[in-house]
């Protein structure tokens, strides 16, 4: 019997997950809360353009309010929204998620945390993505990372390998690659501490990634950031996986070793057309995950005992972007700099 699939949150990550499962058949119910977006889903379908692909397909696509009318529960839901949604939608969709159904964060951050919690553990299993995308116009996404460079991970948050992560592997393989992992918590930290590394400061520059990391100074405080990430990190048990489809063998070695594997990997996988997802919120004058990200860092240090000076600061300058007090511009550089002099 095939599943019932719904991508919940169907922004630029989600409609690229969304346009290949239903090409490849799984017919999945798209479901976002930007109107313009549905509407044009609904009666155009939704094109995808990748640097070595274009693809248009029919989606079955519904506003976030028609959800209320529908009678129906799906087997897996593909949460894909922004890390601040987490929690109200997760709460939205409890309803019609099967008893034997789960809901999996494909999503930056630490979100089974609490989105587990809500929807019960049992129902929720860990998911690392690797897939750049932006959408700027309703129904229209630019996908950066092909298939071949599109990566998963899953994982059960009690670690165990399962028929049913075994089963979704098959599902994203329609999408890109994909790994199961005993460790998924420690998959999920060392993507964050990627993450803190280049969305905010790279955001706070307004440049791309591969642009921004070729400039000395901005690689060694994205390093920075890292350092103080893993110390956090370890400091609360987590081990360090290594993620992108690497090996362990390729993701072994010194502290700034496994931080530079880690950012120099992600910046080539995702190509040197992709805009982070933090640049994207500014650009388009919308919250930020930075709460989410280094903010979550800055967090997880405090319970911690570790002291994460650069994470705070560029959380800080990040809401002044969100603030409408700084614009994000590569003249942004010489407060990086300034950072790095008093804090460090």
């Amino acid at each position: 019997m095939s599943k019932k699939i719904a991508v919940l949150g169907t922004g630029a990550i989600g409609s690229s997950v969304g346009a290949d499962l239903t090409k490849a058949g799984y017919d999945p119910l798209l479901i976002d809360q930007w109107p313009e977006h549905v509407e044009a889903m609904k009666t155009q379908g939704l094109r995808v353009n990748m640097p070595d692909e274009r693809l248009h397909t029919p989606v079955r696509a519904v506003h976030i309010c028609e959800v209320c009318g529908m009678n129906e529960q799906f087997d897996i839901v593909l949460m894909t929204a922004k890390s601040h949604d987490s929690c109200w939608m997760a709460q939205f969709i409890k309803p019609y998620l099967k008893p034997d159904g789960f809901l999996v964060s494909m999503q930056n951050s630490l979100n089974d945390e609490w989105i587990a919690p809500i929807i019960g553990f049992q129902r929720d299993v860990g998911c690392v993505v690797e897939l750049s995308a932006e959408v700027f116009e309703p129904a229209i996404v630019k996908r950066n990372t092909t298939h071949s460079g599109t990566w998963f991970a899953l994982g059960e948050l009690h670690g165990r390998i399962t028929p049913r992560i075994e089963e979704l592997a098959e599902i994203l393989r329609s999408v890109g690659k994909v790994d199961l992992t005993t460790n998924i918590w420690g998959a999920k930290w060392t993507k964050l501490i990627a993450n803190s590394m280049l969305q905010a400061p790279i955001g706070v520059l307004g440049l791309r990634e591969w642009e921004a990391t070729e400039i000395p100074q901005v690689f060694d405080f994205c390093i920075q950031l890292g350092r103080e990430a893993t110390e956090v990190g370890t400091k609360l048990g987590y081990r360090i996986e290594a993620i992108y489809g690497l090996s362990p063998e390729e993701f072994t070695g010194s502290t700034d070793d496994v931080l530079k594997k880690n950012l120099i990997t992600l910046v080539t996988h995702i190509g040197r057309e992709a805009r982070n997802s933090v640049l994207q919120d500014h650009l388009k004058g919308r919250y930020s995950e930075v709460d989410y990200l280094n903010g979550l860092v800055v967090k997880k240090g405090k319970e911690a005992g570790v002291p994460t000076p650069l994470n705070e600061a560029i959380t800080q300058l990040t809401k002044k972007i969100q603030q409408g007090t700084l614009k994000p511009d590569r003249s942004n550089l010489s407060l990086l700099e300034e950072l790095m002099s008093d804090l460090l």
